[in-house]
């Protein structure tokens, strides 16, 4: 109780996966506490205030102290910590469904928490559902526990959580949760597949290549040279390839390389390098509208289910944008937005933005003007999502032949700059 009593409450700010600025509530005894709480929550605290205006300059003292040196706030958590990930949408999808069940059979909500937290592998999910499960036991509403892990619970799943609270039908709305889940899971696990089939086949052949210019040309161009044949032009070029990639060059480059990737990766957390380099995905052939293709899917499907249980339409656009994946997408959903709350319509206000696709808008525009512009944005979604299943087949499809020859080039080459002072030699001999 005494140590309850000494707990204050800290305001911390950080910066969602969308680059949107955030903030979070956390008591703790001092500033380093707070900060170690927030760790354990998957979260970097950008800053951290006191709430009490007395000692405001005390607390920022001390999140300096506690927070400003990386090192020193990492040496404070401890290893294991360091490592635990949140959960991902499927996780979340198979959480959401099991208390769902729970709840629609009469279960109390505390002891649901406490058998889904029982259940829980991953250690910040099972951290996260025993904290909840004691704020709701204490009286706290479940939502506004759930915000207190940010990490672990987004926007989405909390404002479903919150409007079926609020119409006292949670079971339905996490019945709803779940399926909405399952279906971003699954969507993503698509793109996720049609991405990586030919990321994995690349480098697959770029190792070959590697390998076989390396290890192998050299101890054929060694034999060549005890028989004093004279090497093809080609055989020769792969020699002298093989020469550099085995010489200290190599390994600059290599190193360039990794630099490379990772100042681009660092620009790319930024929001204008987010910006810079998400316009320049959605312009890539294939890719770029199959991207475009999900955004609007995803959209589509997670505004009209927020719509439909409750949620405020402003909150549901905000929600809608930090999922749609593309910060161009993203950015075009909150100007529009902007646009809404001075009065202009959802459709007009992402017409202006020349983002979306001229059928969603139609439709979007047709289910305004009847009233029924979730039913509308639901078909939508659906129509979307049957796109991105049929253009993932035929890109995979595409793909296929296509890495096949790809391969089959970077073998056969090899193959001939080994073979071809054969002949040489044969000439010789004859």
């Amino acid at each position: 109780k005494s140590v309850d009593q000494r707990m204050v409450s800290f305001t911390a700010t950080y910066t969602s996966a969308t680059g949107q600025p955030r903030t979070v509530t956390v008591k703790a005894n001092d500033a380093v506490s707070a900060r170690r709480l927030l760790r354990r929550r998957g979260i970097k605290a950008e800053d951290l205030r006191q709430d009490t205006g007395k000692g405001n300059n005390k607390a920022k003292a001390e999140s300096k102290s506690a927070g400003g040196s990386s090192s020193a706030g990492w040496l404070s958590m401890d290893l294991g910590e360091a490592f635990q990930k949140p959960p991902g949408v499927k996780e979340k999808a198979i959480w959401a469904s099991k208390l769902a069940a729970l709840v629609d059979a009469g279960v109390p909500i505390v002891r649901s928490l406490d058998l889904m937290a029982t259940q829980q592998k991953l250690p910040m999910f099972k951290k996260a559902l025993t904290s909840v499960g004691l704020e709701v036991n204490q009286g706290t509403a479940m939502a506004a526990a759930m915000r207190q892990w940010p990490k672990v619970f987004d926007q989405l799943t909390i404002a479903m959580v919150e409007a079926g609270e609020a119409g006292g039908v949670l079971d339905e709305s996490l019945k709803r949760l779940a399926k909405l889940l399952e279906d971003n899971a699954r969507l993503q696990n698509q793109i996720k597949g049609a991405l990586g089939y030919p990321v994995a086949v690349l480098v697959i052949a770029i190792l070959v290549f590697l390998g076989m210019t390396i290890f192998l040309i050299p101890t054929f161009a060694g034999i060549f040279e005890d028989l004093g044949a004279e090497l093809p032009m080609f055989t020769q070029l792969m020699v002298d390839l093989s020469a550099l990639l085995r010489s200290y060059a190599s390994l600059v480059f290599a190193g360039t390389l990794m630099v490379g990737a990772w100042m681009i990766g660092r620009y790319y957390n930024t929001h204008k390098g987010r910006r810079v380099l998400d316009k320049l995905i959605l312009k890539l052939p294939l890719f770029g509208d199959l991207i475009m293709k999900t955004a609007t899917a995803q959209f589509c499907r997670i505004f009209s289910s927020l719509t439909r249980a409750g949620v405020p339409i402003l909150m549901s656009m905000e929600i809608s944008s930090e999922t749609a994946g593309n910060s161009i997408i993203s950015d075009a959903i909150l100007d529009s937005r902007t646009l809404v709350q001075e009065g202009v319509l959802l459709s007009t206000a992402l017409t202006r933005q020349k983002v979306l696709p001229d059928m969603a808008l139609s439709m979007l525009s047709i289910g305004e003007e009847t009233g029924e512009m979730d039913r509308m944005l639901s078909k939508v979604a659906d129509f979307y999502e049957d796109e991105v299943s049929a253009s993932v087949k035929a890109l995979t499809s595409m793909l296929e032949p296509a890495m096949i020859v790809v391969v089959g080039g970077i073998v056969g080459s090899i193959l001939l700059a080994m073979y071809l002072p054969m002949f040489t030699v044969f000439d010789q001999i004859q």
